[in-house]
C-alpha cells in the first residue's frame, strides 16, 4: 500500500494547482479582453518610449505593491521606462513624481482600496491616463480607469480566503505578459537589453566587443614593413599575445601572433634573418575581425571555431581593439 503524502506537500500542490488554474483562466480570457489589451499595449508604446517623453508608474499597495515593484523593473529592462509609485507616499509629496504625459499602471483585486481611491482624484487633476489592473472592474478604480486587465475573480489560495496569493500570481502573470508584448512590438534587441544589464554572467553574455575588448596602448599596432625583432618589443610592451598590422589610416592589414613567432622560429635555420625581416612576410594577411558593435559571445564562438586566442575589432576598415581570451578568463567569463 502506497504511503499517504504528508498534509504540508498535499497543501503545496493545492496552492500550486489553485494559482494555475488562474493563470490558465487569464489566458483563456484574452480573446474577450482583446481591445483592453491592444489599448493597453499602444498607450504604454506611445507615451513611454524613445519618442515619446513620458514613464510607466506603477502603483500598488500592500502585496499587490510588492507585485508592482517587479512589474515596474520589468518594464525598465525590456525597454520601457518605468518606476514604482507608492499610494500613501504619493499623497505626501511623491505625486511630483507623475507627469501629463507619463501612464499609471495602478494594481489592485479588490479595485477599492482606501489609499488606491483616495489617489484617483489627483490623477485626474494631473491628466495622466491611468491602466487598472483588478479583479473588480466596476470598482472605483475601474470606473477611473482609461483601459482595465481584468484578472476576474479569483479565489485566494490562503486556508482562511485572505492573504493575496492567487490575485498576486495573477497580477504578476498578466503585467509580465504586458511588458513582454510591448517588449516585442518595440523590436527590443539582445543588444539593448544588454545595455540594461552590465552586471553578473547575464550582463557579460550580451556585452558587446566594444566593452569587452582592449584598446589603445593596450594592444600592439605595428606597420606592415617594421622589423619581426621590433614587432616583439612591441608585443613585450603591451603585454598582449599578438602585433596588429595597420596601414597609416589605420586599416587593419592583419595579424602576428606569439604562436607564429615560436611556429617560425621552430621552422627557420636562419632566426636572425627572420627577425630582421618585415613582419608583412610571415603575418596572417588578412585576417578575421568582428565588428565593435557585434555581441562578445559572438567573437568568444569565432574564437572556439578557428583555435585563436586574440581576434581583432574594427569599426567599418579601421582597427579599435583586440579580444584576447585570456583577458575575458581573468575577469571571470566563461569560454
Amino acid at each position: 500500500m502506497a504511503s499517504q503524502l504528508p498534509d504540508s506537500v498535499i497543501r503545496v500542490r493545492k496552492v500550486l494547482e489553485a494559482e494555475a488554474s488562474a493563470v490558465q483562466a487569464l489566458a483563456g480570457a484574452v480573446d474577450q479582453q482583446a481591445r483592453a489589451i491592444e489599448a493597453v499595449c499602444e498607450l504604454i508604446i506611445e507615451r513611454c518610449s524613445d519618442t515619446g517623453r513620458g514613464r510607466l508608474m506603477v502603483v500598488g499597495m500592500g502585496k499587490a505593491g510588492l507585485i508592482g515593484r517587479k512589474l515596474a523593473a520589468t518594464f525598465a529592462s525590456t525597454g520601457t521606462p518605468a518606476g514604482f509609485l507608492h499610494p500613501a507616499e504619493a499623497r505626501h509629496g511623491d505625486l511630483g513624481m507623475v507627469a501629463e504625459h507619463d501612464v499609471l499602471l495602478v494594481l489592485s483585486n479588490s479595485g477599492s482600496s482606501e489609499e488606491i481611491v483616495a489617489l484617483l482624484p489627483s490623477l485626474a487633476r494631473i491628466g495622466a491616463p491611468v491602466i487598472a489592473l483588478t479583479g473588480r472592474c466596476n470598482s472605483p478604480l475601474g470606473r477611473h480607469a482609461e483601459a482595465v486587465l481584468d484578472i476576474g475573480l479569483v479565489e485566494e489560495a490562503c486556508p482562511l480566503g485572505l492573504a493575496p496569493s492567487t490575485s498576486t500570481t495573477a497580477m504578476l502573470a498578466y503585467g509580465d505578459a504586458i511588458a513582454l508584448a510591448v517588449q516585442e512590438a518595440r523590436a527590443f534587441t539582445p543588444e539593448q537589453y544588454g545595455r540594461f544589464h552590465p552586471g553578473g554572467a547575464l550582463g557579460r553574455k550580451l556585452m558587446t566587443c566594444r566593452e569587452a575588448m582592449r584598446a589603445d596602448e593596450r594592444i600592439a599596432t605595428v606597420a606592415p614593413s617594421d622589423a619581426v625583432s621590433s614587432v616583439i618589443r612591441a608585443i613585450t610592451t603591451a603585454r598582449a599575445g599578438s602585433a596588429l598590422l595597420v596601414d597609416t589610416s589605420g586599416q587593419l592589414l592583419g595579424i602576428f601572433t606569439d604562436g607564429d613567432l615560436r611556429r617560425l622560429l621552430s621552422e627557420r635555420a636562419d632566426p636572425a634573418a627572420l627577425l630582421a625581416g618585415p613582419v608583412a612576410a610571415v603575418a596572417t594577411m588578412p585576417c578575421r575581425a568582428i565588428g565593435a558593435d557585434e555581441l562578445l559571445s559572438k567573437a568568444i564562438h569565432l574564437c572556439a571555431e578557428f583555435h585563436i586566442d586574440e581576434l581583432p575589432v574594427t569599426d567599418g576598415d579601421r582597427l579599435v581593439g583586440l579580444i584576447d581570451l585570456q583577458d575575458l578568463a581573468d575577469r571571470g567569463f566563461e569560454l
